[in-house]
């Protein structure tokens, strides 16, 4: 009797209750990213995002829990919200590939004394440059730099991201599939 492949595992309640509400588009993207459970936490609000995620600020608190000892945002907080937002954007953009961060570096120029603002922008250049490694080798690891910035709008952390975007099934991808539609 031969056995059939196993089962992918069934999605946790929050990551369907997530799919739930992007399907219906009961909130737009700035408030899922705001709700998403981590991001939640740390009480990011989204003051800018256009359709495509071609270009998004976000405000970062500085608060008793994100605050170090030295009295400035912790690393850590800052790389965990900056570390998908090039992900998601190439998602949004090329719809039906898988995407994820390939490559993450963080430069703290200054200290994150005050609230900080991540400042992400998809140049049009790169994304042509994109398409084209797309059409040409089916897949393309292109690297973004954005950073945070203090209330003054002096950068503090400079942010270098390089995101993997490769065929809908891919043999070496570690996140699952993208959806047939896109995550739209």
């Amino acid at each position: 009797m031969s056995q059939s492949p196993p089962k992918p595992p069934r999605p946790r309640l929050m990551q369907r209750f997530l799919r739930f509400m992007s399907d219906r588009r009961i909130l737009s993207d700035a408030r899922m990213l705001e709700f998403y459970p981590p991001f939640w936490f740390m009480r990011i609000k989204v003051l800018e995002m256009d359709r495509e995620w071609r270009r998004v600020r976000i405000r970062l608190p500085l608060n008793a829990i994100s605050r170090n000892p030295g009295g400035v945002m912790f690393g850590g907080y800052q790389a965990a919200l900056a570390d998908p937002i090039a992900a998601l954007a190439c998602a949004r953009v090329f719809p039906g590939y898988s995407v994820w961060t390939r490559g993450f570096t963080v430069d703290f120029e200054h200290g994150g004394s005050t609230d900080l603002e991540l400042r992400f922008e998809f140049p049009a250049t790169l994304e042509r440059e994109i398409r084209a490694a797309l059409a040409r080798d089916h897949r393309a690891t292109p690297s973004f730099e954005y950073g945070f910035y203090l209330r003054d709008g002096t950068r503090c952390t400079r942010i270098v991201n390089t995101v993997a975007i490769r065929p809908r099934g891919y043999a070496k991808a570690t996140t699952p599939p993208a959806p047939e539609t896109g995550v739209d």
